[in-house]
C-alpha cells in the first residue's frame, strides 16, 4: 500500500498547514527528480509554476504540461510522478480530511448544499467554468 508523500519523499513535500479539516503541502523538484509511490486524499492542486511531468498509476503512465496558476481538483489516488522537463515543479495540495473520496459533481448542480449552481467541482478554474479534466489521470 502507497504511503503519505510527507514520508516517501520528504525532501519534496513538506507540510505548511494543517488542522482537522484540511492539510496543505508544499511541493517542490528539479528536472529528473522522481517521487516514490504515495497516496493523496480529494485534493486541491494549484500550480505555482509551469512543469512537465510523467505519472505512474498502476500499471500505466500519462504526461502532462501543467501552468502555472491554475487550480486543479483531484480525487483521491495513488500515484509515483516524475519531473520530465526543464524546470523545476512548484505545486501547492490542499487535500481535503473527510475521510470519504467524492465524485465530480456535474456541472450547474451546486458542488455542496446551499453553494451557488453553475461552477462545477472541475478543473481547471479561472474566471470562467470549464468541464470536469483530472490533469493527473
Amino acid at each position: 500500500m502507497a504511503a503519505d508523500p510527507v514520508c516517501t519523499d520528504p525532501d519534496k513535500y513538506q507540510v505548511i498547514f494543517e488542522n482537522d479539516r484540511v492539510r496543505v503541502l508544499e511541493y517542490r523538484d528539479l528536472p529528473g527528480g522522481k517521487t516514490l509511490p504515495h497516496q493523496h486524499p480529494d485534493s486541491v492542486m494549484y500550480t505555482l509554476s509551469a512543469f512537465q511531468r510523467r505519472l505512474h498509476v498502476g500499471q500505466g503512465t500519462r504526461d502532462v504540461v501543467m501552468e502555472p496558476g491554475r487550480a486543479y481538483w483531484l480525487p483521491a489516488q495513488t500515484h509515483a510522478g516524475e519531473n520530465t522537463g526543464t524546470t523545476p515543479t512548484h505545486v501547492l495540495f490542499v487535500e481535503l480530511k473527510d475521510g470519504e473520496a467524492t465524485r465530480p459533481v456535474p456541472r450547474g448542480m451546486p458542488s455542496r448544499p446551499g453553494l451557488p449552481s453553475g461552477l462545477p467541482d472541475a478543473s481547471p478554474h479561472r474566471s470562467a467554468p470549464m468541464p470536469f479534466r483530472d490533469p493527473w489521470l
